[in-house]
């Protein structure tokens, strides 16, 4: 056998070397406890515990004011999820029971009006939404019955806001759309708190992919802040 050269040496022993520590690496090394793997859920679950005292009662009454004008009282709707898995967000209903009808008679009445629902997927002074909706859309308390999505898991109380299935095709033709996918959606986020719904629904993927290059504590407790801010704002649309 010929001599060692320092390069065959190197070689040799950095094979040898992989070889050994990768099955031991494996082993030995758990994977670490991280605020977005396991604090973020533990975070939610004793959110949902401490508040239900206060969120149960304003549900209730948001429900039986909608229930006692005629029809449910909830409205549950199928939203997309971590992993492009869907699943239904509940809501109080906000909008009279025709909501779907009026909106595409209006659509088809008003070409200014369909093009802005295609760029903005909302409307000023939707009139499908009832005057108690709209309180209830103001001051976010219709949004309060997803601490049951939360609970289950669908969502978290700070992420993306998890939008309908037929508007995923225009959600993914961005590539910078992925990030959602990673994630639970959220009842707040960076989008709600920064332009408050206003703005065009592709402005959301930049929100979304920013909060999850971040995802911390820190981060969570700054957006859970300033949607406080906002509710007593009752700036809700």
């Amino acid at each position: 056998m010929g001599p060692i050269t320092g390069n065959d040496m190197s070689y040799t022993y950095l094979d040898d070397y992989l070889d050994d520590a990768a099955p031991s690496s494996k082993v030995n090394n758990p994977p670490q406890f991280s605020y977005r793997i396991h604090g973020k859920r533990v975070f939610d679950i004793l959110i949902v515990f401490v508040s239900a005292p206060i969120v149960i009662p304003i549900i209730f009454l948001g429900w039986s004011v909608m229930f006692l004008s005629g029809g449910s009282g909830f409205f549950r709707q199928v939203r997309v999820g971590l992993d492009g898995k869907n699943f239904e967000c509940w809501k109080i209903r906000t909008m009279s029971h025709h909501a779907e009808i009026e909106l595409l008679d209006r659509m088809q009445k008003d070409p200014v009006l369909a093009t802005k629902w295609q760029h903005t997927q909302k409307l000023d002074d939707d009139p499908r939404v009832t005057l108690f909706g709209n309180i209830l859309r103001k001051t976010s308390i219709d949004e309060l019955p997803q601490f049951w999505n939360v609970l289950r898991g669908d969502m978290s109380l700070i992420g993306p806001r998890p939008f309908t299935v037929d508007q995923k095709d225009i959600y993914d033709a961005d590539e910078s759309s992925q990030a959602y996918y990673r994630l639970r959606p959220g009842i707040s986020g960076l989008w709600q708190v920064r332009s408050r719904n206003r703005g065009c629904f592709k402005d959301r993927i930049g929100f979304d992919a920013e909060y999850e290059s971040r995802v911390s504590l820190g981060q969570d407790l700054r957006i859970a802040l300033m949607t406080i801010r906002e509710l007593l704002r009752a700036s809700g649309r």
